[in-house]
């Protein structure tokens, strides 16, 4: 009977012991995985040689839409062969993770400080946008240097407040999104700003409603910088429609970009 009890009481200090084996094993490897997960450093996406640098601007409370409309049509054209396609990354004034308005959170590839050579900055739409975002003069100041030698700058819905803010609007046509173009003329009465209208191309500067219409704009940036042959077949890529004499818009000076 003796002999029955010493068993199965080593056999119970033994299970205890692979338990708590298991136990450490596992607490190290979510340990690890803790550790590679909130890891500051975040490995930047490769880019391209002969292609356009895209770069997103994107905050807390920035809009699904109006960041995954052109991001989705731009990102589309390494898929086309015979074209210069475009590198897509995020830049935020830090390399914390973003979260949109509608709840996702992103992570930035690159911050102001080391984002490289911007041809094609796009600004979406966030929360804040009318109010605090325009006090950030960090991020206001960055819009200004890379609008400097940027090959074009596009705005989604109230992304437009903050190209006004850095002056870029100041002697171009603009629109922004429909129910916030008074609060704009209000805020910049020196602006232009039209209603109506889905989007404006003026100089090297395209502002669009936002929301669906991100789609479109987007696609009339591909159209200038590669015709309407490859816009068909990137809006197809996506279920959409490119028609362009349909959509209400307005083009100031349009100039075709090899």
């Amino acid at each position: 009977m003796k002999s029955i009890v010493y068993n199965l009481t080593n056999n119970a200090n033994l299970l205890l012991t692979v338990f708590l084996v298991i136990g450490l094993i596992s607490c190290n490897k979510t340990s690890k995985l803790e550790k590679s997960i909130t890891k500051e450093e975040v490995s930047t996406p490769q880019l391209k040689e002969n292609a356009y640098n895209v770069g997103f601007l994107i905050m807390d409370g920035t809009f699904n839409t109006e960041l995954t409309a052109p991001f989705d049509i731009f990102q589309h054209t390494k898929y086309r062969e015979g074209i210069k396609p475009m590198n897509v990354f995020l830049v935020a004034q830090t390399m914390d993770a973003v979260t949109t308005f509608e709840g996702i959170r992103i992570l930035p590839d690159y911050t102001f400080d080391n984002a490289p050579n911007i041809d094609i900055l796009v600004v979406p739409s966030a929360e804040h946008h009318l109010d605090t975002d325009l006090e950030n003069n960090t991020m206001i100041n960055f819009v200004k240097q890379v609008s400097e030698n940027a090959m074009y700058i596009t705005s989604h819905c109230d992304g437009a407040f903050v190209l006004a803010q850095a002056g870029i609007l100041d002697d171009k046509v603009s629109t922004t999104f429909p129910s916030d173009i008074d609060q704009m003329k209000d805020r910049f009465p020196q602006l232009d700003i039209r209603k109506n209208i889905w989007f404006v191309h003026d100089q090297n500067v395209i502002t669009s409603a936002g929301g669906a219409r991100s789609f479109e704009a987007a696609m009339y940036l591909c159209d200038v910088l590669y015709g309407p042959e490859i816009t068909q077949s990137l809006a197809g890529g996506l279920v959409l429609d490119y028609e362009l004499d349909k959509y209400p818009h307005l083009i100031i000076e349009s100039e075709k970009t090899e």
